[in-house]
């Protein structure tokens, strides 16, 4: 289902009269300071705006019709048409049948609009088309208790109905719960013989296994904690891995010719050309699950034996966890607080690909973000929406570049700009302008370590006096696997056995470390969740000397140790001696030939 961008439900209620310009003004204010969604912030005291109001305000942003489920009593017969197992997993009602212009739509009730996997799912098991219609989530799940008392989670009746386990019953450590999609995978004919290189019978992608396939193989990873689903075609088979805890994991191999229509359903999903199988295209997934939202980045490249799809699952409240929770040492956390509550300079973040640098950037939004404060970002892609903050994403064939919106954003009267990643000097130039100006900036680059960066940006182009001039700190990081909390043991070491990790022993006794023995809840690897390895330089008189005269990096790094910086190893050392994670995790994140 596609979604039109998005207008306020507040400039609508104006618009109807249902508020005031005034009372809208002051709902913002409340939601600048407590980060909650504007509609809830409306329903409640003073504003006590009907929640039919808001509604049939959201219904028009999204081009929806809206029915009140507390009048509008469901058909027994469209409710027969929905197996429970269904409507309950996925949160919706079917209201009525009707036919159009000799075609039967079910109407189908549901509170949120972007949740395209349950249309589909209703769709697979009704063989219908279906309609959406907008309801509030109280009334659906009054009509939900109403109409289908039976919740087992089993889906009775309907022969394209999804798998019988309802998702809290599928367990990532029970051969991850992916039993149904084999089912469905081997009961699968193709039809038409489609190969790879035959994007005609492309109406095979909405045949309900293949339907149910595409959603399972999502829903699991999601279950399971996964950041990104590789789904990669070999001459005979199709192999279908997650990267949990990052990991990669094989979970499971599918026959060769689910791979034809498997991606095409998942081109069809992101809005991809289905057609094109010859060059990389890119696309985003909207998905609701467990009343949580997720957004999924879809890379898509041609290979030898077909396209490889690999999709990043973004947890759009990951960013709102705060800072103290992303794993800085109390120490560390204290000196980043004082660093990005600065009236200016700028700030950097830096590390390789899939080290958490995107997750920090916006949690210190996140931390500083206020009604006083004009905050504005210039991403590629937008990967996270923040409440009260104005972001910008990339469009470069139109000429929208990181360079272009940060001189656009000098004449927004911003107060703090965020800028995705540096990756050229005019991006560098702009943003050390803006910093020069009076404007915090927050940025990433990829470099191995927080002295780095300095050396990262003169190589660039950039004139070292204007870094020096505005460069306050930069944090390195990584991300390794924390000790699986089920299952974690003490156990013993000599000193000698961690002295790689910079580890000074006053004496020979032994030192008490901790481990995962390996249980079900981590798939018997030891570790579940990741944690932040740190290392956060911050510029003093001394270090902006060495800036200024081209110092080598190893004499930057020297500076940074003697006012206070702990490297990456030191920090993972600190959480290997706290019980966090283990000597070898930080061996596996952190070493790099040479350091």
């Amino acid at each position: 289902m596609a979604q039109m961008m998005r207008r306020d439900v507040g400039e609508l209620l104006v618009q109807g009269k249902v508020i005031t310009q005034e009372q809208l003004v002051r709902a913002r204010e409340i939601q600048g300071q407590t980060g909650g969604d504007l509609a809830k912030i409306l329903e409640q005291a003073p504003f006590s705006v009907d929640p039919l109001n808001i509604l049939k305000a959201n219904a028009y942003i999204y081009n929806m019709h809206s029915v009140d489920l507390s009048k509008n009593v469901p058909e027994p017969s469209a409710i027969n048409l929905v197996p429970p197992g269904v409507a309950q997993r996925h949160k919706v009602v079917p209201v009525t049948k009707r036919n159009q212009n000799g075609t039967d739509i079910l109407v189908l009730a549901m509170a949120d609009p972007s949740n395209v996997m349950a249309v589909d799912a209703v769709q697979a098991a009704s063989r219908l088309k279906v309609q959406p219609v907008l309801a509030l989530a109280e009334h659906v799940d009054a009509a939900l208790a109403r109409h289908y008392p039976e919740t087992g989670g089993g889906d009775s009746g309907g022969a394209a109905a999804t798998p019988a386990s309802s998702p809290t019953s599928l367990d990532m450590d029970n051969n991850l719960g992916l039993a149904e999609i084999m089912k469905d995978a081997t009961g699968y004919q193709p039809t038409g013989g489609m190969t790879d290189d035959d994007p005609a019978n492309e109406s095979e992608v909405v045949q309900g296994p293949i339907i149910r396939i595409a959603h399972s193989v999502i829903q699991e990873a999601v279950k399971a904690g996964a950041s990104d689903i590789h789904i990669e075609p070999s001459a005979r088979n199709v192999r279908i891995r997650y990267r949990i805890d990052g990991v990669l994991h094989e979970v499971m191999q599918l026959p060769k010719y689910i791979h034809p229509p498997l991606t095409s359903r998942y081109k069809i999903m992101s809005e991809m050309n289905i057609a094109e199988r010859r060059v990389p295209q890119d696309g985003r997934i909207g998905i609701n699950y467990q009343n949580k939202d997720y957004d999924l980045r879809v890379s898509c490249l041609p290979t030898l034996n077909g396209e490889k799809l690999v999709m990043r699952i973004l947890d759009k409240s990951s960013v709102m966890l705060g800072l103290n929770k992303l794993g800085f040492m109390p120490d560390m956390l204290v000196l980043l607080e004082r660093l990005i509550t600065q009236p200016n300079g700028m700030f950097l973040s830096t590390g390789p690909t899939g080290a958490g640098k995107t997750t920090t950037q916006y949690s210190v939004l996140h931390r500083i973000n206020s009604v006083e404060k004009n905050i504005m970002t210039v991403e590629d892609p937008v990967e996270y929406q923040l409440p009260g903050v104005s972001q910008v994403a990339v469009h470069r064939k139109a000429g929208l570049t990181f360079a272009t919106a940060l001189r656009a954003f000098m004449r927004q009267d911003p107060d703090i700009i965020m800028v995705g990643e540096i990756r050229d000097l005019e991006t560098a130039e702009m943003a050390i302008q803006a910093s020069l100006t009076g404007h915090l900036v927050l940025s990433t680059l990829h470099t191995n370590d927080a002295p780095s960066s300095v050396t990262r940006l003169v190589d660039m182009g950039v004139e070292p006096f204007l870094v020096s001039a505005t460069l306050i700190g930069a944090l390195a990081q990584r991300l390794g696997r924390r000790v699986c909390d089920k299952c974690k043991e003490q156990y013993e070491v000599h000193p000698d056995e961690i002295a790689f990790l910079g580890y000074q022993a006053e004496n020979s006794d032994p030192v008490v470390l901790t481990r995962g023995r390996g249980c079900d809840a981590c798939r018997h690897s030891g570790y579940k969740g990741r944690i932040g390895v740190y290392e956060l330089m911050m510029v003093n008189e001394e270090i902006s000397e060495l800036m200024v005269r081209r110092a080598p990096v190893t004499e930057i790094r020297n500076a940074g140790r003697a006012n206070g910086m702990k490297t990456l190893k030191e920090d993972g050392l600190r959480k290997v001696l706290a019980g966090i994670t283990t000597p070898e995790e930080i061996s596996r994140v952190v070493f790099t030939a040479g350091h």
